[in-house]
């Protein structure tokens, strides 16, 4: 039988309100902590309205907490938090971070290791990467449709039970998680596909599939995944390019009304995490001396979109 944890969601927006009220109803204690304070009253009062492909209804046993509110240490704490609000989150939501708790980032983009690694010793720390889809479409609202998966590890490589513990609760969500060693390798592939999508739709304000709408549009994402894959490969990180390339045109054909995390937050003034996807392959580049220009100049076209809001 499996054992029910405490589990505490540090970034309650789409994905942490989703995997929220899923391990919720699997019947796991969880606490959504997020700074949305109209979200969180929402749920407070009529419960988190959850929509999947199989039924919509309220979860109505969630806890909800600001950070600087957060109670006891839990046994797991999931960080969905973008990663240029990971360390004000944490620093926030110390009392989250006991020492028997495991910490996992399921977040977009590379450095969120490092980052929480100041905040919990490295041991605890788990990395991973997830496809689920995931679209907040008002407070205490959040829809999820089609299916996806969880790869993860710790960050030190080494297996510890805390590593399967989450795996099965998880799972217990029915959330398709299983333990990677290549979970780097999947991290990758996941930072390439959102540097081509995510930097071209927040910078053109285009859909997913409106991308496809010229040859060039399909033509440039592909440019983008092939240098992400060579500054991996220069890193020692196993890459499955057409593995991506059929993802990317998978999501072209099927994905054509979906608005990436990026265009949203480009659309809305907030600064998007061009930084922690495109700046963090073109940083790894230069490193390893490979010249990246498609994704570099992405890079610099975005960062003017994010400099808008200082005009």
């Amino acid at each position: 039988m499996l054992q029910a944890l405490d589990i505490a969601i540090l970034g309650a927006g789409a994905m942490g309100s989703l995997f929220g009220g899923v391990l919720a109803e699997a019947g796991h204690r969880v606490t959504l902590v997020d700074i949305d304070d109209a979200h969180l009253d929402a749920i407070r009062r009529e419960g988190l309205r959850l929509t999947t492909d199989t039924a919509s209804r309220i979860v109505s046993n969630l806890r909800v907490s600001r950070p600087e509110h957060a109670g006891s240490a839990p046994e797991l704490l999931i960080v969905f938090t973008k990663t240029m609000h990971t360390e004000a989150a944490l620093t926030s939501a110390q009392a989250l971070l006991g020492p028997h708790t495991a910490v996992l980032s399921l977040q977009n983009g590379l450095g969120n290791v490092e980052r929480i690694a100041r905040y919990a010793a490295r041991e605890r720390v788990m990395v991973g990467m997830t496809t689920w889809p995931a679209d907040k479409s008002g407070s205490a609202q959040v829809s999820s449709h089609g299916s996806g998966e969880i790869r993860l590890m710790s960050a030190d490589g080494q297996s510890y039970a805390h590593v399967q513990r989450t795996v099965d609760a998880l799972n217990s969500a029915a959330l398709n998680c299983a333990a990677d060693p290549g979970v780097w390798s999947a991290i990758w592939e996941k930072v390439a596909f959102n540097a081509a999508l995510n930097s071209l739709c927040a910078l053109t304000q285009c859909t997913v599939g409106a991308l496809s709408n010229v040859p060039d549009g399909e033509a440039l994402t592909l440019k983008i995944v092939a240098e992400a894959a060579a500054v991996a490969r220069a890193n020692g990180i196993a890459f499955d390019e057409a593995h991506v390339v059929g993802n990317v045109r998978h999501a072209l054909a099927h994905h054509r009304a979906h608005r990436p995390s990026m265009l949203q937050d480009a659309l809305a003034g907030r600064k998007t995490e061009i930084e922690a996807i495109n700046g963090a392959v073109v940083a790894a580049a230069r490193a390893a001396g490979i010249a990246t220009p498609c994704t570099e100049c992405l890079l610099q076209l975005v960062r003017l979109v994010d400099a808008r809001g200082a005009c």
